[in-house]
């Protein structure tokens, strides 16, 4: 019988410091690892023309696009729920219990994410400007009404849906985004949350395999 190929992520061969771990691929190596299945890594400069024919695999030209066989995907969200329906894993055997976890997979990409980007980019990429400042302050009550919603969700538990599942893969990482502040600080029960997804020895490989694979040049412009 033919072995299967091994299936590709996506990914960049540079990114400045600050978004190291920032990367969305992280998500599917964080997945893999915990599966421990393998997986192939296809790199690009993130500045650079995209390879062709990239755009019918991932509309938007970002990362990561992912490939197992004749499937073709993007997004994180819609990836990680193939890779746990696929390996029947990561998600709860109670369908009841299962659809919330899918649900959190859903919130962190479309009511947390978006607000931790907004605050993100007015404070890292238009630091300085005369405006940010104003634009930051503007944001905080939203942001940390989105911290205060799934602190309050998680209560006292490990994980969002009782057992580590996607949903915690995509919310650590969401919450990856604040690192550089102190407002997850604010909620104990969530920064208590962040530090465990952490320091799980798969989200450790999958992090240390993303920066190992950070091997290109910075573009000329960023040198």
């Amino acid at each position: 019988m033919a072995s299967q190929p091994t299936p590709v992520v996506t990914a960049f061969d540079w990114v400045p410091d600050f978004a190291k771990g920032l990367v969305r691929d992280l998500r599917v190596r964080w997945a893999f690892e915990e599966l421990g299945a393998p997986y192939a890594v296809e790199k690009f400069g993130a500045a650079a023309p995209r390879p062709e024919g990239y755009v019918q695999w991932q509309p938007f030209e970002q990362v990561p696009a992912f490939r197992d066989g004749d499937l073709e995907l993007f997004e994180t969200g819609a990836i990680l729920l193939y890779l746990a329906q696929k390996h029947d894993a990561l998600l709860p055997k109670d369908e009841r219990v299962r659809w919330q976890a899918i649900a959190w997979v859903f919130a962190g990409l479309n009511s947390v994410e978006p607000v931790f980007q907004r605050y993100f980019a007015y404070a890292v990429f238009n630091a300085g400007k005369d405006w940010a400042e104003g634009a930051k302050e503007a944001v905080l009550p939203l942001l940390r009404q989105k911290l205060k919603r799934v602190s309050d969700a998680l209560g006292d538990k490990d994980w969002l849906a009782g057992e580590f599942s996607i949903a915690d893969i995509m919310m650590v990482t969401v919450l990856n985004n604040l690192r550089e502040t102190d407002f997850v600080a604010e909620f104990p029960n969530l920064a208590a949350y962040h530090a465990r997804g952490m320091a799980r020895d798969a989200y450790q490989r999958a992090l240390a395999a993303q920066i190992d694979d950070f091997t290109g040049a910075p573009p000329a412009a960023a040198a």
